[in-house]
């Protein structure tokens, strides 16, 4: 059972990793907090992308040697193998960690994956930590490596064709996701320069008039999550069916006034197959944020 500090702990890595949206992919955003024996808070880190230190590795490094006999709390299971960094099971066990909490299995594991070798290695491990909570952040990931295909969210202001580029958090949104669709259909990455040339890279062309095609084109490139902008844009269009998550700017209005018309909203504000988890002020608008209503989470 997770003590209150260990709670504490795993919302403070769940909040640091999601600093890691938009340029880990294909990596999973991971964060992990270090707490010492007396379950003092003595290190805490995120992956921020492929090829660079894991979030464990980070968090212990901070942590130095007060991690030893303390508790490493992180927020996806830790990997089991070598690739392009040694395996953060390996680096718990070396900084003689004594317990391991985990928010999130790692489908991709290899072997009897990391929670398995720790234990082997008398770590003590308990799993599923606040998991839906963490699922918040590496929702995307999963919901990718499930489907073969990029995490699709659909961003557009009632009225009008583009999405109000202007807005307030209009730059960080772009950031947290891999690539951008502009109206355009050109193609950007949405933290430029963000993950790094060897492991990622942005789709040249225009991605065709085959749905199963552009996704595929998407994924190649490395994404995990993918931002298409406007209402008239065509790509949105082709993907429809792929949309996972909707962000939709609805103008905001005086406290008495007449309602928007139909044809100025579209048949429906959030469209059949869709349910609404989020309302808030937005600058001049009112965000709508609706996903599938029915999505593999």
């Amino acid at each position: 059972m997770a003590t209150s500090n260990e709670l504490t702990a795993m919302r403070r890595a769940i909040a640091i990793s999601a600093q890691g949206l938009g340029t880990t992919s294909p990596n999973p955003p991971v964060g992990c907090v270090i707490l010492d024996r007396d379950g003092v808070p003595v290190g805490e880190g995120y992956h921020l992308r492929k090829g660079d230190h894991h979030a464990e590795v980070n968090a212990l490094t901070a942590a130095g040697e007060r991690a030893e006999g303390g508790t490493a709390v992180v927020t996806l299971e830790p990997c089991n193998h070598h690739g392009r960094t040694p395996p953060c099971r390996q680096a718990l066990i070396d900084a003689k960690v004594s317990r391991v909490l985990m928010a999130v299995m790692d489908p991709t594991s290899r072997g009897e994956g990391g929670a398995a070798v720790l234990e082997q290695a008398g770590i003590e491990v308990e799993r599923g930590v606040l998991e839906q909570e963490a699922l918040l952040v590496l929702g995307p990931w999963l919901h990718s490596l499930r489907t073969g295909r990029p995490h699709i969210t659909w961003a557009y202001t009632v009225g009008a064709d583009g999405f109000d580029e202007d807005g307030a958090g209009i730059a960080e949104l772009r950031r947290t996701h891999d690539l951008v669709i502009r109206r355009t259909g050109a193609i950007e990455e949405g933290a430029p320069g963000g993950h790094g040339t060897e492991v990622f890279r942005t789709p040249s062309g225009p991605l065709g008039d085959v749905p199963g095609k552009a996704l595929g084109t998407l994924a190649d490139a490395g994404a995990r999550s993918v931002l298409i902008e406007g209402s008239a844009n065509e790509v949105a269009q082709l993907l429809a069916d792929a949309v996972d998550r909707l962000i939709i700017d609805v103008p905001r209005t005086p406290p008495s006034s007449r309602p928007i018309t139909a044809s100025a909203v579209g048949p429906e504000l959030v469209p059949s197959g869709f349910r609404l988890v989020g309302v808030q002020p937005h600058g001049l608008y009112v965000r709508l944020m609706a996903e599938q209503a029915f999505a593999d989470q």
